[in-house]
């Protein structure tokens, strides 16, 4: 009895072999169509297949997405960065070359003092409260200056020496010079002599300075050019000021006022050179005392 259901056993899995290895050659032979069960499979492992495939499909196409996104971010990043560096070297060489300009500048009007000698020196702060009339420079006591010395660039001057210390000083600019400050002054005229002057102000409204005490009947031109006189015995003489603006008679009716545009920048200055005065000039009581 066990060995018939032993063979019929045996019989089954043969007769399987048998239909599985026919299953196999009917599938893989040459065949225009396939029937009806092959195209069920097949159609239904293709919908299997296209399920499972979508969500790895779309997780994959948002991954590279992300990737790209923070790929391009990066990139931008950089770019930012170097363009930020490229606009602080441009800012930085146009600083140089202007400081470079100023500099030359200022050897070039070296060459031509003759009465007095230039300490250079570098601003490096502005006064808070002060602003537009006081600055501090990088020069003292022990680099030569003394309080009262006349400071200017290669335009023209700026102001004088209020305070020194051993290394720093202050200095007022000649914005915020009043009738307490006075530099006597020369309006320079072609072929006719010089007219004397006071600067003894500054007219914040209009940026001019204020040339004090010129006689009625001197006639003065837009353009004329001021100068230092050098005879208060403070300032040196033949230092740039700047250029007659316009004239008016003061409240008085006695003198002239005339409004003097200065040659220099009074609000944008870099590098200075402070005056050592070497020549002695006289002071003279009529056309009075500078400060």
């Amino acid at each position: 009895m066990p060995s018939l259901f032993r063979r019929r056993g045996l019989m089954i899995l043969l007769i399987s072999f048998i239909i599985l290895a026919a299953l196999i050659g009917f599938s893989t032979r040459d065949r225009d169509s396939l029937t009806v069960p092959e195209k069920f499979l097949q159609d239904s492992i293709g919908w299997v297949q296209t399920i499972f495939h979508a969500p790895f499909q779309v997780a994959d196409n948002t991954y590279q997405n992300i990737q790209n996104m923070l790929n391009v971010y990066e990139q931008n990043e950089a770019l930012k960065n170097r363009l930020d560096e490229y606009k602080g070297l441009i800012q930085d060489n146009q600083q140089l070359e202007k400081d470079n300009a100023e500099l030359r500048a200022a050897l070039d009007k070296e060459e031509s003092m003759k009465d007095y000698t230039p300490i250079h020196a570098t601003v490096i702060a502005r006064s808070s409260d002060r602003w537009f009339e006081q600055m501090t420079i990088n020069r003292g006591e022990e680099h030569g200056i003394k309080k009262d010395m006349a400071v200017i660039t290669s335009d023209g001057m700026v102001g004088k020496v209020q305070s020194a210390g051993a290394f720093h000083s202050n200095v007022q600019l000649l914005s915020g010079f009043d009738e307490s400050n006075k530099i006597s002054s020369y309006v320079v005229r072609e072929g006719e002599d010089n007219v004397f002057g006071l600067i003894e102000g500054y007219d914040s409204e209009s940026g001019r300075l204020l040339l004090e005490g010129i006689k009625l009947g001197e006639e003065l031109e837009k353009g004329d050019v001021v100068i230092s006189s050098g005879l208060g015995g403070v300032f040196p003489s033949d230092l740039r000021i700047g250029t007659v603006d316009e004239v008016q008679n003061d409240s008085t009716g006695l003198t002239k006022t005339a409004y003097i545009k200065p040659f220099a920048d009074l609000f944008n200055i870099n590098h200075v050179m402070v005056v050592d005065r070497d020549m002695d000039t006289v002071n003279t009581s009529e056309e009075g005392e500078e400060q």
